[in-house]
């Protein structure tokens, strides 16, 4: 089970962050830049952290979107490789739709939706294990 004990919450959504904070660790990143909670995330990885969501869920493309939330989970085991493989390959992806096209500067509401749309992931993940 879940618990704020082992349960890690990597986001720059404050709609996360607010709903959240008090159940979860949580690591908020000021950042409008979905690059950051990847790469915080990945560092956890390495720290023996388990990656519980996928670092691109959503069908959204990481240049559409600037917000993204990742569950982990501290299971003080070792290094998942097959998991560190997967978020550095998020990571690169990344970068590939970056360098094709930039993310767009979208207006506070649509901002606001997408905001919304990666609450609704992390609370359909929490759901499923709690």
């Amino acid at each position: 089970m879940f618990n704020k004990t082992n349960t890690l919450i990597i986001t720059n959504n404050s709609k996360v962050l607010y709903k959240y904070k008090h159940k979860f660790d949580l690591e908020f990143i000021e950042s409008d830049n979905m690059l950051s909670v990847l790469i915080k995330a990945r560092d956890y990885i390495h720290k023996g952290y388990s990656l519980l969501t996928h670092p691109l869920s959503g069908s959204i493309k990481p240049n559409q979107t600037p917000y993204k939330s990742i569950l982990l989970l501290n299971d003080n085991k070792s290094i998942d490789f097959d998991k560190l493989r997967l978020i550095e390959n998020s990571i690169e992806t990344f970068y590939k739709f970056i360098n094709n096209n930039k993310v767009s500067n979208w207006n506070e509401n649509i901002k606001a939706d997408f905001k919304t749309v990666d609450l609704s992931l992390i609370d359909s993940c929490l759901k499923k294990y709690t």
